[in-house]
């Protein structure tokens, strides 16, 4: 391990947070907010600006990333962002509690949305910009915007950048890496503008809209307002954000392939029919089962259409209590807090693609059980997959599943019932937000005792980074020297 060349890299991006500090800077100013308020943010931006600065100054000759510094990087990047970004509530007083703080921070930068706050909106325009505009940060990855911007005086990057990109493979869209890390963020900041433009169009003011897009395009769900986007009370509204979120919910090398002119080579994606299948078969069964529940169709068609793009983008925001839902359509909302989206979007959960390959690799078991000396090949999108592919795919389930119920064992301790302590864990590992019961739509996170709101906290990194990285961490090889 080359902790040299990993302090470096912390240094930097400590140094881009304190630059994006700016912005909820300038919130604080043209709201006129407390001197407090102001200072708290000052004093975070000179801290951040001063470690970058000592980092600096770090002797690292060997300016190479292999594996273990990528995976430690992309680690201690999020956990220290998720730790620094939640100081000033602290300093200001509006979240008190630095565990709090640092839930609440850890669930905007993961795009999670999991919230402790009972009264969201006493906090200041700058802390409510702040916490949603880390949405729109964490949304492409803190590490892939600091590839797009740095010097490029590293090489190996593209490890750091396979340990935060999610999904089961990783694929430059062109030779080089940096190139492709500025195409991801372009296509993100200019389909993030246009939602927010959207938005303003349909009613919102300029400021909800930047928040809820922010939301949106970082599959989030933070909100500034405690009914969330029901607060609104728009059909309008609800149709533009659950569109949007299922957009963001895409792989974006398929909205590199639309400007290139391989607009055929989109349609042809099996991940993304699977996605889009899984979404109208969603809203088809709930929309039957709550037939009765509503007063009408279009009512009912908008709210479920909006709830199910919001869960399987694992963005979290609502129009209704879902948790009131008949059990039917709860454990459809369940299932798709597990699935998620596709890999290489903002999205989380297993992904659509992994979900795929475990169908697929379980139907050929079935077939060899039969035909047991037939070969069957398992292709996607046409093209046979690499057995190194199914076979990382199949041990992550296998890892995702031991993790999951690791982290269950240390939630029912402080659970009123399983299906709060189960939702919790579901909801945080896979980057939704909200659960069910306790946690609900109309519930929040801030019951847990401080030890849950750790493992929780830890939770939401973990899913947002896949797992694997944050275990490598624990293997003592990890931190043996170079020989």
């Amino acid at each position: 391990m080359n902790i040299k060349l990993v302090l470096n890299m912390l240094g930097k991006i400590f140094t881009l947070e304190a630059l994006f500090m700016i912005l909820p800077l300038i919130v604080a100013l043209y709201y006129r907010e407390s001197y407090l308020n102001i200072f708290s943010i000052l004093f975070v931006i000179g801290i951040l600006l001063v470690l970058g600065l000592a980092a600096n100054f770090i002797d690292n000759r060997d300016m190479v990333f292999g594996v273990k510094e990528g995976f430690a990087v992309v680690t201690f990047s999020w956990l220290g962002m998720s730790f620094f970004g939640g100081l000033p509530f602290v300093i200001n007083g509006q979240i008190p509690s630095l565990i709090d703080a640092f839930f609440e921070m850890a669930s905007g930068f993961t795009t999670t949305g999991a919230s402790i706050l009972t009264d969201v909106e006493s906090l200041s325009q700058s802390m409510l910009f702040w916490r949603s505009f880390s949405h729109f940060i964490g949304g492409m990855g803190i590490l892939v915007f600091a590839l797009a911007v740095l010097p490029k005086d590293v090489r190996g990057t593209v490890n750091v950048m396979k340990a935060e990109v999610p999904g089961p493979s990783f694929g430059k869209l062109v030779s080089k890496l940096d190139i492709t890390a500025k195409i991801l963020y372009k296509i993100y900041v200019a389909m993030t503008l246009v939602l927010i433009l959207v938005l303003i169009i349909a009613g919102m003011s300029p400021f909800d809209s930047m928040i809820h897009a922010f939301g949106a395009a970082g599959t989030g769900g933070f909100s500034n307002k405690a009914a969330s986007v029901g607060y609104y009370n728009s059909a309008l509204i609800d149709y533009i954000l659950g569109i949007g979120m299922i957009v963001f919910g895409i792989n974006f090398n398929l909205y590199y392939m639309i400007l290139i002119g391989r607009a055929r080579d989109v349609f042809h994606s099996e991940e993304l029919k699977v996605y889009l299948f899984i979404i109208i078969g969603a809203v088809a069964l709930i929309c039957f089962n709550l037939r009765d529940l509503y007063g009408s169709f279009s009512e009912l068609l908008r709210h479920v259409f909006f709830t199910v793009s919001s869960i399987i983008t694992t963005t979290g925001y609502a129009t209704v209590d879902f948790d009131l839902w008949h059990p039917f359509s709860r454990t459809i909302l369940l299932m798709l807090m597990f699935i998620g989206s596709c890999a290489g979007s903002t999205a989380g959960g297993l992904k659509v693609s992994r979900i795929v390959i475990l169908v697929k690799s379980a139907i050929n078991e079935v077939r060899k059980a039969i035909q047991p000396r037939r070969v069957f090949l398992i292709t996607e999108t046409e093209k046979k997959l690499p057995g190194n592919i199914i076979r990382s795919t199949q041990n992550y389930f296998f890892i995702y599943m031991l993790v999951f119920a690791t982290f269950l064992l240390a939630v029912s301790f402080d659970a009123n019932n399983f299906l709060t302590a189960f939702s919790s864990v579901a909801a945080t590992l896979n980057n939704i937000g909200p659960g069910m019961s306790a946690v609900g739509p109309t519930g929040n996170f801030a019951f847990y005792r401080p030890f849950v709101k750790i493992m929780l906290t830890i939770a939401m990194i973990v899913g947002r980074l896949e797992i694997i990285p944050i275990l490598v961490l624990f293997m003592p090889s990890t931190w043996k020297k170079r020989t």
